[in-house]
């Protein structure tokens, strides 16, 4: 029985994948990379071309639904984890592949769950990647927190009122996918007075990335699913 691995791939910049995840990435026989649109490339797997021989590597592309009904989530996730477990228990290691953290927002945790209690007698093992939020503090030079400060980080789909509470309570705000509420975003910042001290950040680390820091052109501007906001 081989091995499965999560590996985290970073933000999309191949130079942020580390030295372990690439390894591993060369040396494994099967690739599962998640798409949420199947029209749509895979970031993951855009990232790690260079690393991988697709000559002797399996590259599978596995659709996730872009929904939050679990009626169509669950068997997505199921069908994925008897896929990893069948490579598996047929001797062939398989990795896994998730930008940013495979712990951090990541659809692997739903396969680890499954993985876990279904397949109990595989043996997973876990690479961190580096996430978006980090990638994005460095591209501003913007520290996150420093001595006492507190950071709390939001899905934006969370709703006003809990990034309300986030502002009031934390010096640090990180919110992600916010094209959902976006523009509610930007009316509940300017009554908070947090304007001055609001970076926004589009696909960090990829050919696409596009990091905004004027207020007034982030309010201005129209967000790709792949955003966060920092806000001070």
């Amino acid at each position: 029985m081989a091995a499965v691995y999560a590996v985290g791939v970073g933000p999309g910049d191949p130079e942020l994948v580390t030295r372990k995840a690439e390894r591993i990435l060369r040396s494994v026989d099967v690739i599962l990379a998640p798409v949420s649109n199947p029209v749509e490339a895979s970031v993951a797997l855009g990232t790690i071309r260079e690393f991988i021989d697709e000559s002797r590597q399996e590259i599978i592309v596995h659709q996730f639904p872009m929904t939050a009904d679990r009626a169509r989530l669950v068997p997505a996730w199921q069908e994925a984890a008897a896929l990893i477990a069948a490579h598996a228990e047929a001797g062939r290691s398989v990795a896994f592949i998730t930008i940013g953290d495979p712990l951090f927002y990541s659809t692997f945790i739903y396969l680890l769950r499954i993985l876990r209690e279904q397949w109990p007698q595989l043996t997973i093992e876990v690479v961190p990647g580096i996430s978006s939020i980090n990638a994005a503090a460095a591209e501003t030079a913007l520290p996150l927190v420093e001595g006492d400060e507190k950071m709390v980080v939001i899905p934006a789909t969370a709703g006003v009122e809990q990034i309300q509470a986030a502002l009031d309570s934390c010096e640090t705000v990180v919110l992600l996918k916010v094209k959902p509420l976006f523009s509610a975003i930007i009316e509940l910042l300017r009554s908070a007075g947090r304007e001055r001290r609001t970076v926004f950040v589009e696909r960090v680390g990829s050919p696409r990335q596009k990091v905004l820091t004027d207020f007034e052109e982030i309010a201005a501007y129209s967000p790709d699913y792949l955003s966060l906001m920092i806000i001070k």
